[in-house]
């Protein structure tokens, strides 16, 4: 059996350059430093690193419960350190009396500035307040041209992790047992929906998985996915738990809504 066959297609391009990374992690014997991955990503990469005799990985995003990490893969002589994930946090001030930004303001905001996804973490907020982790590399770049959030003008000023807020925007989650690993099963216990409105949803086209958008109701998901749903928010299938007595399979989720 390949080892491309515990993955989707689309992802075999992300489980080579894993490939790619563990091997030149090897063979040099050095670390290697990734972007920011997303929940699926994470789970990929921990699975063909495994438990490696000769190197291992690990991940940190600023918070121990962040959900957007980079990762280092080092080699079995090295502990990494917090610094070595190369992460720099902000907060941002701006006239909280007269302008109130969402999490999707300061996403497209940051995206508009020619920044790929990989290079920043977490947006977090909680009231008024508003942080943000970035990759070092790019830290400069971002404090001296991310200086408006629609008609708000805003000033970016460095924080410690120490300060990192808990954001509201946390999931809800919950434990379930599903007769299956489908996509309208899983939109069916997440939102409390019935499967006929969970596939009405994924045939409208308003379901994405890990960004794209499914059609399909017997799409299978995996540990680590994450879900958009219009109307409904986001979901993610946090771990899947083997399989009870009834053969249900055992899960872990969670929902933002």
């Amino acid at each position: 059996m390949s080892i491309y066959d515990h993955y989707r297609k689309e992802e075999h391009v992300f489980v080579d350059q894993v490939l790619s990374w563990k091997e030149q992690v090897i063979e040099r014997y050095s670390i290697k430093l990734t972007d920011f991955l997303d929940l699926r990503e994470q789970a990929i990469l921990q699975s063909v690193i495994g438990n490696q005799a000769d190197c291992h990985v690990a991940f940190y995003g600023g918070r121990l419960d962040s959900e957007r990490k980079r990762a280092i893969i080092y080699p079995s002589y090295y502990t990494p350190e917090e610094e070595d994930y190369s992460l720099e946090a902000f907060e941002l001030n701006y006239a909280t009396k007269f302008h109130t930004l969402s999490h999707r303001q300061v996403l497209g905001t940051l995206m508009s500035l020619g920044i790929t996804r990989g290079k920043f973490g977490d947006i977090l907020i909680k009231n008024d307040k508003i942080q943000l982790i970035v990759a070092e590399e790019i830290a400069s770049f971002v404090e001296n041209n991310f200086n408006s959030v629609g008609k708000s003008p805003i000033k970016l000023m460095g924080i410690s992790f120490k300060e990192l807020i808990e954001s509201d925007d946390n999931w809800q989650t919950s434990n379930g047992t599903v007769s299956s690993l489908r996509l309208d099963v899983l939109l069916s216990e997440f939102y409390n929906i019935s499967r006929q409105k969970a596939q009405m949803l994924i045939k409208a086209g308003h379901v994405k998985v890990n960004q794209r958008i499914i059609d399909s109701t017997s799409f299978i998901c995996e540990e680590g996915d994450l879900f958009s749903v219009k109307g409904f928010g986001r979901g993610m299938l946090q771990s899947i738990d083997g399989l009870s007595k009834k053969e249900k399979w055992r899960i872990n989720y969670g929902v933002k809504k």
